[in-house]
């Protein structure tokens, strides 16, 4: 049976696809609107993985709403919990799609879906939501990241990874410009995968 993992490259979404593939035959799924080769980037991570991947392309009116959000907002969670809902919906909605997982961590407040959210897409779509990472708050996960992973660190402006903040900086850039990323998002450390340890 297929797992459809939502993948943006990073050492959460990369951990979640190796927990599955006991269970699973696992296809790395990355959502964007092409505004940045962001289905390259998570191709080199997926490949040193040893895991399948795809890129679906999100409608462009997704990310319009999301960027109307994080402006009107000043920050950045309720622009990419709308994004994230938004691609686990269109996910599902592919007929070979059953299971659908993802890297979130106890922890986690972005991306992140509430369990009314969730119920509505299995009901809706006939389709399994699954976060593997669930119970494992960050300290457990870096300690399994550490065993199994090679991985890239920096700040968020400087690694640049498939994920749905990758994007909207991106727009915000060309519209707004590069001082306004700053005033909106948080400084904090983003991760690449880069190599399975063996």
């Amino acid at each position: 049976m297929k797992a459809s993992v939502l993948f943006s490259g990073g050492k959460d979404s990369s951990l979640s696809a190796i927990l599955l593939d006991k269970f699973f035959d696992i296809e790395l799924v990355t959502c964007g609107f092409s505004v940045l080769p962001i289905g390259d980037i998570a191709q080199k991570a997926a490949a040193k993985l040893g895991f399948s991947h795809v890129v679906l392309k999100l409608d462009n009116e997704i990310l319009e709403k999301a960027f109307s959000i994080v402006v009107k907002d000043g920050y950045p969670k309720n622009a990419i919990n709308y994004i994230h809902h938004k691609a686990v919906e269109t996910l599902a909605l592919n007929d070979d799609v059953t299971i659908v997982a993802d890297g979130i961590r106890r922890d986690d407040r972005v991306p992140l879906l509430t369990d009314p959210q969730i119920r509505s897409i299995e009901d809706r779509y006939g389709v399994h939501y699954i976060c593997p990472l669930r119970g494992y708050g960050r300290a457990a996960v870096n300690m399994l990241v550490r065993q199994y992973l090679v991985i890239e660190e920096g700040q968020s402006d400087e690694i640049l990874k498939a994920d749905y903040e990758t994007e909207l900086r991106e727009v915000i850039r060309q519209r707004i410009g590069q001082d306004k990323i700053a005033e909106i998002f948080p400084s904090h450390i983003q991760s690449r995968v880069t190599g399975l340890i063996k």
